[in-house]
């Protein structure tokens, strides 16, 4: 079993502690395997040149998305196709054995039987891998593996295996109980969320407000929001940050929509957002962080999140 006091090397935040400690400050950033149908040779690439942008930043640990066919979420054609992708387990582990710091590895629960999900969490190193589970995409979706289910395997099989969930503000907006799941979800095992990524401030402000007070009443601790963000250079970019259900406030999805340099325009954003969260997470008491993704493949995209990350780095350790 991991020790949650244990650094990494001397110096080093650790990040099982952070989380488990419920501290603020952590940062991580989002990644989405290759596509399935790469060569050994260009997935190795691929890796090589991740791991090169991931050491420009100070990093607490680096996230892996398990990526899954949404189109029964929404039936609107995709702006970018969907294409499998690689296993995060296996490009992680074959490829990313020169990553130092801790991997979070999302898995779509619903992707995997029962025995599939339990070889994993047999095998997994806990020392270098945590996890969140993320449910089915709709109601209607045929799933192998429940959400349910997968939480109660993990505490038979995996108990020491640091777990997330996932927290998502529109949901919270359309159902208004968005709190009331993470709760469920804290009690279930989860010890940290992610959240999808955050253009709505005001809602996600709000979300966090009913998080607090709810855990204030019921005598919980809260655990640490990790917030996403996600800058967007292109109109194509806005059209999949809709498609895949994030809410672009109007005023804002017309300023990138008009701007001659959106992805500036974005970026500015995503630190305003950043600062104005960290500052309401510090006047609430809610511990907190940032995971900086690109749902781009767009080269500028994904350099500019690295360059948003270590902008984020400073907000966290000066601010």
């Amino acid at each position: 079993m991991a020790d949650d006091t244990a650094p990494i090397r001397p110096g080093r935040r650790s990040l099982r502690a952070m989380l488990a400690r419920a501290e603020a400050g952590v940062l991580l950033l989002g990644i989405t395997p290759p596509r399935r149908s790469v060569s050994p040779e260009q997935a190795a690439q691929i890796a090589e040149v991740t791991l090169a942008r991931l050491a420009t930043v100070d990093l607490d640990g680096l996230i892996l998305y398990d990526i899954d066919d949404e189109s029964d979420r929404n039936p609107q054609e995709r702006p970018f196709p969907y294409l499998p992708t690689m296993d995060p387990v296996a490009f992680h582990r074959d490829h990313l054995g020169a990553w130092e710091l801790p991997a979070v590895i999302y898995r779509c629960v619903g992707k995997y039987t029962e025995p599939e999900l339990a070889d994993w969490l047999g095998e997994v190193d806990t020392d270098r891998v945590l996890g969140v589970f993320v449910g089915a995409s709709s109601r209607d979706k045929g799933v192998r593996t429940g959400l349910t289910q997968a939480y109660a395997l993990r505490d038979r099989v995996r108990a020491d295996l640091p777990l997330g969930a996932v927290a998502i503000t529109e949901r919270y907006t359309r159902t208004g109980d968005e709190h009331l799941r993470m709760l469920t979800k804290q009690d279930r095992g989860a010890s940290f969320f992610i959240t999808q990524v955050v253009y709505d401030v005001d809602a996600t402000k709000s979300l966090l407000s009913d998080y607090h007070y709810t855990c204030a009443a019921k005598g919980v601790e809260p655990r640490p929001v990790i917030f996403t963000l996600s800058v967007c250079g292109s109109l194509k970019t806005l059209s999949f940050l809709h498609w895949l259900g994030v809410n672009v406030p109007r005023w804002l999805e017309n300023a990138l929509r008009y701007s001659e340099d959106p992805l500036t325009e974005s970026y500015q954003q995503c630190l305003a957002t950043a600062r104005e969260l960290a500052a309401f997470c510090r006047r609430l008491g809610v511990p907190f962080g940032f995971n900086v993704e690109s749902v781009s493949i767009r080269k500028v995209e994904i350099e500019a999140s690295v360059e948003l990350a270590r902008e984020v780095r400073e907000l966290l350790t000066y601010q």
